[in-house]
């Protein structure tokens, strides 16, 4: 089986969701374009250099909708020979975009891919493209379905976790993800988006919260109690499914949760000798990958068989992984991770995470991927784990190991 490698992984700052944010103005097509050039450009790749892009996004509706990997393609600097395949498995698009990559390479059909993904998230709007499992009544009463901040209290009252433990983990997303930019962590993959003169319109996470303690996260009401005690009694649906549980604990609010934002990124995955074709050096093996479903309810609770089917498939253990990115959707999702393995915290997003840097869905996989990366390299780990909840109840996987 051919090997395949990591040798390149980029991401644009990620900007405030909403209509003040810093790339509200830049579409989808164009920040994918933006990224996809850069690829290109740091590389030195031209004419048909890659098979394919793979792109994700998991609200293809709009701007976001039609194929937008094609679109992107076609937006950018690449040959127009190079296809395009849009993808979406929710949170974990730009991830399982990067996996396909590697898979396909792994099996021969193609020397190269660019693979990630992106997400305008104050553009297009979460949810806006419509979801069989929440509005067709056939499904969502078959599957329990309930929104997933019910789903993420449920993870908190099934596992122990208090409002204190889920505020103190997002107050240390924030500390640590200050710092990371302090020490220029992020410096390597970092992507300034400019505008059609060359000023820079956004070089740095926007959504970061630096100065937020205790005291800020305990004024905060939890954003899904109402949804669950009074409208419209998502509480109930949860206790039918979970009958052993006498309630559902509403631990997690804005402060705790992962933000709403607009960003993309970017990897190169490709074979050795295409590395050695194009005169590059590998960053990192790709030594597994997975994706699997789990209960649609609690919903989030993916990365814990995810990563045991990974590491099962790749012959190894929780002890044998130096670092692990966990995506921080909600705090109970990494807690419960860190619970299952007990594995050092500190070795749990160094960087800090989503509920810092915000959550652009269909980028986030492959943003974690290239933060994981990075961090390898800066403390000198070898082995490392990238894993992330899905929607309707899924999870995926990728360990990547240094070269």
């Amino acid at each position: 089986m051919t090997e395949a490698y990591i040798y390149d992984a980029i991401r644009t700052p990620r900007g405030k969701g909403r209509k003040d944010g810093s790339l509200h103005e830049v579409t989808s097509l164009r920040l994918s374009a933006v990224v996809l050039d850069a690829l290109a450009e740091r590389n030195g790749l031209s004419g048909h250099a890659v098979e394919d892009v793979i792109w994700g996004n998991a609200t293809q509706v709009g701007e976001q909708g039609g194929c937008l990997a094609r679109s992107a393609v076609l937006a950018s600097s690449l040959d127009e020979r190079i296809p395009g395949l849009s993808i979406n498995r929710f949170c974990a698009s730009g991830l399982e975009a990067v996996n396909l990559a590697a898979n396909q390479v792994r099996a021969g059909a193609g020397a190269a891919y660019i693979a990630g993904g992106v997400e305008m998230m104050g553009r297009v709007a979460m949810g806006s493209d419509g979801a069989a499992i929440a509005v067709d009544p056939s499904l969502a009463m078959k599957t329990y379905f309930v929104p997933q901040g019910i789903s993420a209290d449920i993870i908190a009252t099934e596992y122990g976790f208090s409002r204190d433990q889920a505020d103190t983990f997002a107050v240390e997303s924030q500390r640590r993800a200050a710092r990371a930019w302090a020490e220029g962590r992020f410096a390597k993959s970092i992507l300034p988006v400019r505008d059609v003169n060359g000023l820079t319109i956004l070089d740095r996470d926007e959504y970061m919260r630096p100065e937020t303690d205790m005291q800020t996260l305990g004024a905060l009401k939890p954003s899904f109690k109402e949804m669950g005690e009074v409208m419209p009694g998502f509480d109930q649906v949860a206790l039918m499914k979970y009958p052993h549980l006498e309630r559902i604990d509403h631990v997690h609010h804005a402060g705790n949760s992962s933000g709403i934002v607009d960003g993309a990124a970017g990897v190169l995955v490709g074979s050795a000798e295409f590395g050695q074709a194009h005169g590059l050096k590998p960053r990192a093996r790709i030594r597994g990958t997975c994706k699997i479903g789990t209960d649609p309810t609690i919903m989030l609770t993916g990365p814990v068989p995810a990563t045991e089917k990974v590491l099962r498939d790749a012959g190894m253990a929780i002890s044998d992984i130096d670092l692990f990115e966990v995506n921080e959707a909600f705090a109970a999702v990494v807690l419960r991770f860190i619970q299952a393995f007990e594995v050092d915290p500190a070795r749990v997003n160094p960087c800090g995470g989503a509920i810092a840097l915000g959550h652009p869905l269909g980028a986030t996989g492959a943003i974690i991927l290239g933060t994981l990366l990075d961090e390898m390299e800066r403390t000198d780990r070898e082995t490392g784990l990238a894993t992330l909840c899905v929607a309707s109840g899924m999870g995926a996987a990728t360990i990547i190991e240094r070269v």
